[in-house]
This record gives C-alpha cells, sequence and structure tokens, in this order.
C-alpha cells in the first residue's frame, strides 16, 4: 500500500487539504488543470445565473476527455492484441 501524503490545493478561491499518494508535481497539475477548465467554463457561461452551472459544465468537459481516452486506449489494446495475435501465427507457422 502507498502512502498518501497531504497537498494543500486552491480550487475556485477554496484552499483545501487533500491528501493523494501522487507527487507534489502531479497533484499540482491536476489543481492546475481543475483550475483551467473552471475558468474556462465560466467564461463560457453568462455571469448572472447559477452559480453552479460553470462547475458542472467543467465536469462534463472532464468527463467527456476521460471516456475518450478511456476509449482510445481501449481500441489501441485491442489492436495491439490483434498484432500480437497474428504474429504468434506468424511464428507458430514457422516453427517446424
Amino acid at each position: 500500500m502507498s502512502v498518501k501524503a497531504s497537498h494543500r490545493i486552491s480550487v475556485l478561491g477554496k484552499e483545501i487539504t487533500v491528501k493523494s499518494s501522487a507527487s507534489s508535481e502531479h497533484v499540482r497539475e491536476v489543481e492546475a488543470l481543475v483550475n483551467r477548465k473552471l475558468a474556462e467554463a465560466q467564461a463560457s457561461v453568462p455571469v448572472v445565473g447559477d452559480p453552479q452551472v460553470p462547475i458542472i459544465l467543467a465536469l462534463m468537459n472532464l468527463a467527456e476527455s476521460c471516456l475518450s481516452l478511456s476509449r482510445e486506449l481501449e481500441e489501441k489494446g485491442q489492436a495491439d492484441k490483434e498484432v500480437m495475435s497474428r504474429l504468434v501465427k506468424r511464428i507458430d507457422s514457422a516453427l517446424p
């Protein structure tokens, strides 16, 4: 089991402490990505209105990216399996 360290981050102007087994650098990258996506979402909606809308939009954008990358990785893994299967067949057919 990896040791989780405490990290202070700031999101939406709120300072919070999170625990993670990731490096401090990785936690800072995640914090920066979240803040960047929130700022993009806030810029795309009217200033007045429900303050949760930009948060929901940022979450939707991050989730869409996550799902797209997961699909790409799955497709790549399937393609790699097919290549490996063809290589094994070629090796098997070349052996006496």
